[in-house]
């Protein structure tokens, strides 16, 4: 697997201090992206959790995520969490290191008590020191928070800086591009109570691979079903959520003992494993973990985004749009539309190609994007994955051939070929293994890929061009 590495240099690690005017969570951020530039160490709040407890038992899960592997657990990951400012929350990220669970803890506007809330996206901090503060902090304990050291900390400070150097792999960066296309097609299907909840997800296995199990809801409560029945949800790999539950030794719950509900979130179901999202409602927060498909396969590959990148307008329509973002909690694809003179579609497109970049994440219980900067070279994932680099190899080549009509097309590959189909309402199908064992369950093969870049460019180009085009394609 191919891998980059990233350095982070903080000031000083993160921890919780005790002081005359009683304790602070102090959260060290590294280099990170703001309205006015790249920022070495930003600051974006100070001020009070307005419930100290639950917020820090979720910003624990989202580290013990960010530290997990549930596929193959003997390799560790350490990957920082990310957060990000934006203006009336604060959203901290993480991502599992087998690219298969992703966690965001929202804090919203009702948890923060005083401070201005900045624009921006770093990463922060978290060390084993912290992580065993952060336990020890209870209802009763006023907490200042501060996200990033004040502005004499940063023109005074002449100590060494804390570094870190770690792998990031390519398909980790995928992976939270893919999962921002995949939530943006999730439904509320389910809300607990608080009890119900606690119950529903104390029953879950906590130890091994539970492998792919479906639930149906049921009254208030939730019950497991053997079956992809009418209504019912995909849990894949129940265990992945134990981010929820903490650990074994804490009590049954350091999250769920805050929990006032249980909101799923996932599509309608086909009778193929699906993504599922896992949120609880904390007093001025939501917790939400993503699963992906299946414990043994990450975000990485599901192939979400390649429609979009394929797309020949989506790279000039993403410089369009980036430029209206500016750190905005709730975007709005009607509105963007309506600014960018762009339809809906191409916006669409234009945002899925700016999550490959990190840009753009996905909140399902808004039902709207929002903008962050992860600190992602643009087009990074985008020409790291395999099925796009060989759609063009194909297209440059002269392997496409689009039949009259235009429903069908020819792709020669070596000595055998491909046909690719697409019906009324504009659903491809190929012949190729790859779609035979998917069936689409995991975004188009690199056929299907080519033939729509094909078909895009013609759409592009004056008829008599387009003639000439298909003739040359096939010689």
């Amino acid at each position: 697997m191919t891998q980059s590495a990233h350095a982070y240099a903080y000031l000083r690690p993160s921890a919780v201090l005790d002081g005359a005017d009683g304790r602070r969570l102090d959260l060290a951020t590294s280099g990170g992206a703001t309205p006015l530039g790249a920022t070495a160490n930003p600051r974006f709040f100070a001020g009070f959790l307005a419930d100290p407890a639950p917020a820090a038992a979720a910003l624990l899960a989202v580290a013990d995520v960010a530290a997990a592997r549930y596929h193959q657990p003997q390799l560790r990951a350490s990957l920082d969490p990310v957060v990000t400012a934006n203006g009336d929350r604060l959203r901290f990220e993480s991502f599992s290191g087998c690219c298969g669970v992703y966690a965001r803890l929202d804090v919203l506007q009702a948890g923060l008590d005083g401070g201005e809330i900045g624009h921006g996206t770093t990463n922060v901090d978290v060390n084993n020191p912290l992580r065993e503060a952060l336990t020890r902090i209870g209802p009763a304990d006023p907490l200042h928070l501060a996200v990033g050291p004040d502005a004499l900390e940063v023109t005074s400070f002449d100590g060494p800086l804390v570094e870190k150097k770690v792998p990031l792999p390519e398909r980790w960066l995928r992976g939270f591009a893919e999962t921002q296309v995949v939530a943006a097609g999730f439904e509320l299907r389910a809300e607990l109570p608080a009890a119900e909840a606690v119950r529903f997800l104390r029953s879950l296995p906590r130890g091994g691979r539970g492998g792919v199990g479906w639930v149906v809801p049921a009254g208030r409560s939730l019950r497991p079903t053997t079956r992809p029945v009418p209504g019912a949800v995909c849990l894949p790999g129940p265990e992945r959520l134990a981010a929820l539950l903490g650990a074994p030794a804490g009590g049954g719950g350091r999250v769920l003992r805050h929990a006032l509900a249980l909101r799923v979130y996932a599509p309608v179901a086909t009778g193929e494993p699906t993504a599922s999202a896992w949120e609880v409602v904390l007093p001025g927060m939501r917790l939400t973990l993503t699963l992906s498909p299946d414990a043994s396969r990450g975000f990485s590959g599901e192939g979400g985004v390649l429609d979009a990148l394929a797309t020949g307008t989506a790279e000039r329509d993403a410089e369009l749009v980036s430029v209206l973002l500016a750190w905005e909690p709730r975007i709005e694809v009607g509105d963007l539309a309506e600014q960018s003179g762009l339809s809906p579609e191409r916006v669409r497109a234009a945002l899925t190609r700016l999550g490959t970049g990190g840009q753009i994440g996905y909140d399902t219980a808004e039902a709207a994007y929002f903008h962050r900067q992860l600190p992602y070279e643009a087009g990074h994932a985008e020409a790291a994955n395999p099925r796009l680099r060989a759609a063009r190899a194909l297209v440059e080549a002269g392997a496409v051939r689009l039949e009259e009509g235009g429903a069908t097309a020819v792709v020669t590959v070596d000595d055998h070929i491909q046909r690719v189909r697409t019906d009324e309402a504009g659903r491809t199908g190929c012949t190729c293994l790859w779609w035979g064992k998917y069936r689409g369950g995991r975004g188009p093969c690199k056929h299907a890929l080519a033939v729509g870049m094909v078909r895009a460019s013609q759409v592009a180009q004056p008829a008599g061009a387009q003639a000439a085009e298909t003739q040359g394609a096939g010689a």
